[in-house]
């Protein structure tokens, strides 16, 4: 069907040169016609006849006639030219683009002398680097996410041969499969949710949101936890009300990743704070714990990287997928006493 209907498109050369040709033409004809008409209106009626009888007008407009036709046909061959000019780098891009489409995320070094298509080639070439190291971090996070996949499998699977052939106790090797479980389903949960946060095509709605009651809220669903740890919260708020506007989920999700990492190093107490600095609304999670290792540091943010005691490896990565789509930054370090700090900026 699509070739039956790509048989009936005409070539953009073909185009331009029709309608240069019919251009000229219908002018070279019009300029005949009024040069004949001319010479019976300015001419006067004896002159004219005397010029008609020796032929003048005729020969006159024979040689016009000739001329128009050599001009025609000069004309037509410089539209070609034109036309080519014009056509050949749009498929030197198409081309490019169908490249583009089958993997190839190679930049091209091509240079136009028109300023429209040299900026539509550079447009084309960020592009290309852009799916290009997409892709690229997509390889990894799948070999990755496989690997991590792998490890707890493998050990659901060994105490259930283990219970299945009588070398273990079925209770104690029920009771890891079990723990391997929530962690697996856990792992899992993650995954799909950076794989969202990664998607270049998912859509967000966003909404006006007060900051104040998200992070509020986030501590709340990480009470229970804080509690059995014997932690507690502590907020320091600039205003009750800091609007934000955002999609909510991605907004709260990100704080509850940071206020669970508090809670797994915190020692007695979590720090939450919210305030507008220069523009920019900023958010701060601070824990009383041990800190963040300094080798640790340039790597915390990365994903399936696990610090001491870390979980999975993919909460932390997911806050910062989660800041720069949001068009902020975020920074880890170790506070001035003790303790860890993450203070995301998010522009307002």
């Amino acid at each position: 069907m699509n070739k039956i209907k790509n048989s009936n498109k005409t070539k953009l050369r073909q185009r331009i040169l029709a309608a240069f040709s019919c251009v000229l033409f219908f002018s070279f004809m019009f300029t005949v016609v009024i040069f004949n008409i001319a010479i019976r209106i300015f001419a006067p009626a004896d002159e004219y006849y005397h010029i008609q009888e020796q032929g003048f007008v005729g020969r006159a407009g024979f040689t016009l006639f000739v001329l128009v036709g050599i001009m025609f046909v000069v004309a037509v061959i410089v539209t070609y030219f034109l036309s080519n000019s014009i056509t050949r780098p749009i498929e030197k891009l198409g081309e490019f683009a169908l490249g583009i489409g089958k993997g190839n995320f190679d930049t091209n070094d091509f240079v136009f002398k028109d300023s429209e298509l040299e900026d539509l080639n550079a447009a084309l070439n960020k592009s290309v680097k852009q799916l290009g190291i997409y892709d690229s971090e997509q390889k990894i996070f799948f070999q990755n996410a496989s690997h991590e996949l792998r490890t707890p499998l493998m050990s659901i699977k060994c105490y259930a041969e283990g219970i299945n052939f009588g070398i273990m106790n079925p209770d104690e090797a029920s009771k890891t499969i079990l723990e391997e479980t929530d962690k697996l389903s856990e792992l899992v949960a993650d995954l799909l949710y950076i794989s969202q946060v990664d998607n270049i095509t998912a859509v967000y709605t966003a909404k006006e949101l007060n900051l104040v009651e998200i992070i509020k809220g986030s501590a709340k669903r990480q009470q229970a936890m804080a509690n059995k740890r014997q932690i507690s919260f502590s907020f320091d708020f600039g205003e009750s009300n800091i609007s934000y506007k955002c999609d909510e989920e991605l907004i709260s999700r990100a704080i509850d990743n940071l206020i669970s990492n508090a809670v797994r190093y915190a020692e007695t107490e979590i720090t939450l704070s919210c305030r507008i600095e220069q523009g920019n609304i900023i958010i701060t999670v601070v824990d009383d714990g041990n800190g963040i290792e300094v080798d640790a540091l340039p790597h915390i943010f990365e994903r399936f990287y696990k610090g001491k005691g870390g979980n999975t490896g993919i909460g932390l990565a997911i806050v910062k997928s989660i800041v720069d789509l949001l068009g902020g930054n975020i920074k880890a370090e170790n506070g001035v006493k003790n303790g860890a700090r993450f203070t995301m900026s998010l522009p307002r």
